[in-house]
């Protein structure tokens, strides 16, 4: 399988992370004697089946090196834009391949075991949409100053996770990519994605997950499955300097036990 690391977004003055980037990419602030984003491109190099990487949003003077086939390409004009671009690459130059694995590269204290279980856990044969969450005893357990944001359900409280499967023909459905990336940052938007029904039960803990894969599957018209990690590491991402703090200690302590 091949793996699409994104790597766009430079913090801006106004956001927590500037005094880290100073206008860099949040990819390259330094976790324990490299960048970010060099964790990532480290684990996914020694998975036993990742063939190709693909890395958006950087180029080869970042110095970012892996041992499987690493490609470069620029950062587009969003989300939609990069993964869209990046399931052409591999649809092109990958013949056969059906699944892409997806992975940001602000969860640094990902590893290669973390990441053949993903591909493992994912199921492929009937799906558009592999989509992994971390429940809040397992994060808090891991992390316990993680400071994440979770969803409660009626069954399980969870948040989601930073590396999920995506069929590569889902770049035929735009629309599909559009109403996501457009309701991403929009409440009202999200309602309407979802429909206020959904939305209702979701906001009172009156649906389990897997109601809740199966009715956002068939509102969004696509196969989506959801997976529990056990690892909290694949939903522990950069956004705020605490949480950076706390993956940088816990990284420093990883290479001097090493």
């Amino acid at each position: 399988m091949d793996a699409v690391l994104l790597a766009g977004g430079i913090p801006q003055p106004d956001e927590p992370l500037y005094i880290e980037s100073q206008g860099r990419s949040k990819a390259m602030i330094d976790i324990a004697g490299k960048p970010m984003a060099q964790w990532v491109l480290d684990a996914h190099g020694l998975s036993q089946h990742i063939e190709n990487v693909i890395l958006i949003g950087l180029d080869p003077l970042s110095g970012l090196t892996c041992t499987k086939p690493l490609t470069f390409l620029p950062d587009g004009k969003g989300l939609l834009d990069n993964v869209l671009l990046s399931l052409a690459h591999v649809r092109q130059h990958t013949p056969g391949a059906t699944h892409v694995l997806f992975s940001s590269t602000d969860i640094p204290a990902v590893t290669q075991k973390m990441i053949d279980w993903r591909i493992e856990a994912a199921r492929m044969e009937d799906t558009d949409l592999d989509y992994i969450v971390v429940e809040r005893h397992t994060m808090e357990t891991r992390f316990p100053a993680s400071r994440r944001s979770f969803v409660r359900l009626r069954d399980v409280e969870v948040c989601g996770g930073d590396i999920n499967v995506i069929n590569v023909n889902l770049t035929e459905n735009t629309a599909l990519w559009e109403r996501l990336v457009a309701a991403r940052k929009s409440a009202r938007r999200q309602a309407s994605l979802l429909g206020y029904g959904l939305l209702f039960r979701l906001l009172t803990r009156r649906i389990t997950l897997h109601q809740a894969e199966t009715e956002i599957s068939q509102r969004m018209d696509l196969r989506g499955h959801v997976v529990i990690s056990p690892y909290a590491e694949l939903a522990m991402d950069v956004d705020k300097p605490e949480q950076l703090e706390i993956l940088r200690q816990d990284l420093a302590a990883r290479v001097s036990a090493s």
